[in-house]
Order: structure tokens, then sequence, then C-alpha cells
């Protein structure tokens, strides 16, 4: 699975880094497997022959001779990662891996002799990292567009080729992390959690209750966001951008603001306005749970497009039962609504008409409307309500498995765990099976002979918030 790092000025750093130690002594004897020239020394290995300054320069030396404007960053990265289950290739296996990724990139096609220059460093058994310079040998800039789905495209051909772990395909439905800079900006101002996850989950719970354009930024300012509005010729609103107080650039000069698209694919203004639904009659939880029970009846019924819009709705509704649902399992909600997003993101076209659609955005609203009455109905009103939201996320994920959205399937099982927990912190565990919801639907052409329910699915353990994850890259 190809991961793109961020661009960098400075080939030396990246090579330091690469062929260093990692930073907590990760790296285990760093090495290189393949470069443009295949006779190239290996600084880790051959440092009497070649250091890292020295093959800095070799890299960087058509960056000197472009004609025309330097790009401001020239250093280009991505690591390739094979799952944990796989077994560990060999030098060469990566190497040709390394040759086929910076070819279905642009960087360096296969007997391109001018083409950019590039080495693959390899300092773990389960993956490999391409740095190349983004200047080609006859002074040209290199055509470097839709590199990552290029890249996945040659992936999907190494896994079939050698019994790899299939992975899922770059749909567009990933959660958009933090970037480097951001998690480090956080950890320096003491913060739980970046600026851009606190706007993620602010702006989503603000547009799954949102009935209108003005409505949803009345609500964004009324959460103490800032809020920028783009407007076409004709005045309409066309885009808009959120920022949190006090989170400023440049020296406090000026805010750092996130457009709604760059927050999440879903929470671009148009997605946005997907959701906008007439408010209904205010009702109590207990209604509330009555719906998401029959919503998750339907959605084993739906087909696709139905499908795809009703799991979108169900995250919704897993954001807002995380702010509306008491202290006491608030937190595992809002963890199972987060480990949901992908699952809310079906690949492809999506009906906005869905019955089951239609009952958990009723849901919403009465939970919206009745936020007292979980404390004044007590635990059981809570469990009730979890127990309902359990069955209508593994609803999601036999629905998300009968279409093979692996990911998405995985994610709506992780969920289904979390809200288990918050139902046990109740004093009341839930039932170990779950009633049969009606057959899944399947799309023609796809899907699987069986599905698997995600009751009973045991806890995984959370890894340290302090340790980097194994897409770590600099």
């Amino acid at each position: 699975m190809p991961k793109k790092a961020e661009t960098g000025s400075t080939t030396i750093d990246l090579l330091d880094y690469l062929f260093g130690p990692g930073e907590r002594d990760e790296h285990v004897d760093p090495h290189l497997v393949a470069a443009w020239d295949p006779d190239l020394p290996c600084p880790a290995r051959s440092p009497d022959r070649i250091t890292r300054a020295d093959l800095a320069l070799l890299l960087d030396a058509p960056v000197e001779a472009l004609r025309g404007v330097r790009p401001a960053e020239h250093v280009w990265h991505v690591s390739v990662r094979n799952h944990a289950d796989d077994r560990t290739l060999s030098d060469a296996d990566w190497a040709e891996v390394a040759a086929a990724m910076v070819a279905a990139a642009g960087i360096a096609e296969h007997g391109d002799e001018q083409a950019c220059r590039w080495i693959a460093v390899r300092h773990a058994d389960d993956h490999i990292h391409i740095a190349a310079t983004l200047a080609r040998q006859d002074g040209r800039h290199p055509r470097v567009r839709g590199d990552i789905p290029a890249m996945h495209t040659a992936a999907r051909a190494f896994e079939a080729r050698w019994g790899l772990t299939p992975m899922s395909p770059l749909d567009r439905t990933a959660r958009r992390r933090p970037v480097t800079g951001e998690a480090e900006k956080a950890a320096r101002r003491g913060l739980a959690e970046t600026a851009r996850e606190s706007l993620q989950r602010t702006v989503r719970t603000v547009a799954a209750l949102a009935h209108g354009d003005a409505d949803f930024l009345d609500r964004l300012r009324d959460a103490g966001l800032r809020v920028r509005e783009r407007r076409g010729d004709d005045g309409a609103l066309v885009g808009y951008s959120v920022a949190l107080p006090g989170d400023r650039a440049d020296g406090g000069s000026r805010p750092v603001w996130f457009a709604g698209s760059t927050l999440a694919y879903d929470l671009s203004l148009p997605r946005v306005r997907e959701r906008f639904t007439p408010l209904v009659t205010p009702a109590d939880w207990a209604l509330a749970e009555h719906r998401i029970r029959e919503a998750s009846v339907l959605l084993g019924r739906a087909g696709q497009d139905e499908g795809a819009g009703d799991v979108a709705a169900l995250g919704d509704l897993l954001a807002v039962a995380a702010a509306h649902s008491p202290a006491l399992v608030r937190e595992r909600v809002q963890a199972a609504a987060d480990a949901f997003e992908q699952a809310a993101r079906a690949p492809g076209a999506r009906s906005l008409e869905g019955r089951a659609r239609a009952g958990w955005r009723a849901s919403m609203r009465a939970l919206e409307r009745a936020p007292r009455a979980a404390r004044g109905g007590g635990a059981a009103v809570v469990l009730t309500l979890l127990i309902a939201l359990v069955e209508a996320v593994e609803a999601a994920a036999d629905w998300h498995r009968a279409q093979e959205y692996r990911a998405q399937a995985k994610a709506a099982s992780e969920a289904a765990v979390l809200l288990r927990e918050a139902a046990g912190l109740t004093g009341n565990p839930p039932p170990t099976t779950k009633p049969h919801t009606g057959r899944v639907a399947r799309t023609a052409g796809r899907g699987l002979p069986g599905t698997t329910p995600v009751t009973g699915v045991p806890v995984r353990p959370r890894p340290d918030p302090g340790r980097p994850g194994p897409s770590r890259t600099r």
C-alpha cells in the first residue's frame, strides 16, 4: 500500500532520517535496495565509497540544471508497506516494487534514461521508502500527476501475483489524518488533538443537525468556530472555511483556515447540503431507538446506491448521539462515531431517498430535541438506545461486506465494538447476539457467499499514543 509523505526541500535531511536509527531507534539495518543507477553504492554499507552527503549531491544535481523555475519543494517521498500477515519480501522483491512504483508515478518510466533520480531504502521488514528529486536529467520538469492512484493500481498487481493480502482500492473514503506539522503543533500547545481533528468532529455534528445554509453557518459560529464564507458573483454561497479561535500561523498574523473539503471528503458544502432535511416533530429517546431499529432492518434490504446513502446518514446519527450522550458513555460513543467515519462513505453513487436514511435522520432530530431524556429515564433508556445503535452499525457492516467494501466493513466492526463497550458502562451488558435484520441485498456481480456478524468481536488493543503508527513517515 503506497502512502505519500510530505514533499520537502532538503534532500540530506531526508537521507539522514532514512539511513539513521529512526526517531525511536526503530530502524534496523538501513540500506539501499534499488536506485536509478543499479551500480550505486549504499552509504550505509559502503561508507568508504559514498556518504549520505555525496548521495544528496548526486540526487540534487538535476535540480541545479533545471530549465526555468526550480520547484520550491523538490523532494518527492513515498513509503510502500505490505500487510503484517504477509510473508517477508526479499530485497530483490522490494527492488522490483520500487521500480514499478516510480514508473507508475511518472518519476522514472521503464527504459527512460533521462528520468528523475531516485532511491529506495529499506530499514524494516515490512516496508520501503522511495525518495526522488523532481527534476529530470535532461533538464526538464517531470509530469507527476495522479501518482498515488497510479501506484495503488500497480500495488494491486503485486498483491495478485504474490498472493499478498489485498488492500481496499483507493476510493477517497479514508479519513483525512493530521500532517506531521499539525501533530507537532498540538503537542507543543499541550492539546489532546489537532485543530483538524477538533474541526472535523464539530463540523460533522453541525452538518448532521443543520437544515439549511444559514442554519449551518449559524451553528458553526454558535459552536465557537471562526467561519469564512465563499460566495459567487451572484452572492450565492459556494463554499466555506473554518478555523479554531487561537489557532494562528505566520507569527500569529492570520488564522489557520480549513475548507470543508480539506477536513473530510463528505464535509464539502455540496455534501453538507445533502444532509439538509425539513424539521420534524420533537420526540424522545425511546422514539429514536424505535426508528433506529426499523431503519436497521431496511438497510439489510437496500441495494448499492440506496445503502450508500443510508450508511452516510447513520454516520451523522452516531455523531449526534455522541454529542448528546450522558457523560458516562460519551467518550466511547464519540470513539465509535470516529471509528465509523470511513464506513459512512461508501464508494460510488448514492441515493438520498432511502427509507433507512429517512429513519435515521428522524432519529437524529429526536435526539437533538430531547437531550435530557436519558437523565430522566436512567441507564435503561441509554442502554436500549446503545443496543439499537449496535444493531444499526452491525447491519452497516453486513451491508459493506455484501458490497465487498472491506475497509468500510472493518470500520463499522470497530465502531460496533466501541458501542458495546459503552453499553457495558451502563451496568447492563448488551446481549451477545443480534436479532435477524433481514437478508442483505447484494449488487449484481458483487457480494460474498455469506456474511459474518460482528457481534462478539474482541476489543483490539489501542496503540500507545506516544508511539508512531505503522504509516509513520517523515
